[in-house]
């Protein structure tokens, strides 16, 4: 699973140093897309085929389904981890997300999402809102109760 925050620099090549703990679950390469923030996703293969399988499963009659696949695949790439435990973000992916040097690594359970500084920052100061987060995620009904699970 992937977990925390992690901070890092992309090289002058737009090469990203991903972590020893998330190195673990790329071994079979990765996927990197475009988010619905302004970030990227980096999945392993199996994550993003099953998210591709729902995408595919809609009405293509339906534009905002025409829609979602032009913004899911058109913005993907399959990256490769290098020796030195790199992935290489294209330009045009760095350019949608607003990626310059200081970029945050984001663990998101399945996947992690690639954050400009500046933008986590900004999006920091609304995950740190504890009255809006109560109003926000009351109607998921959480529980860390195992049983219910």
């Amino acid at each position: 699973m992937f977990l925390g925050q992690y901070f890092h620099s992309l090289d002058n090549k737009g090469r990203l140093t991903v972590p020893a703990k998330y190195r673990e679950l790329l071994l079979g390469g990765a996927i990197i897309t475009k988010g619905f923030d302004p970030n990227l996703l980096v999945m392993p293969p199996a994550v993003f085929a099953n998210l591709a399988n729902q995408v595919n499963e809609q009405n293509y009659a339906d534009p905002n389904a025409r829609l979602l696949r032009r913004f899911l695949f058109s913005n993907g790439e399959t990256v490769e981890v290098d020796k030195a435990g790199r992935i290489l973000i294209p330009q045009y992916l760095r350019q949608k997300a607003n990626l310059d040097t200081d970029v945050v690594l984001v663990g998101v359970g399945d996947f992690f999402e690639v954050w400009s500084a500046e933008n986590w920052t900004k999006h920091e100061a609304l995950l740190d809102d504890a009255e809006a987060n109560v109003a926000r995620f009351i109607d998921y009904r959480l529980s860390t109760n195992l049983s219910s699970a």
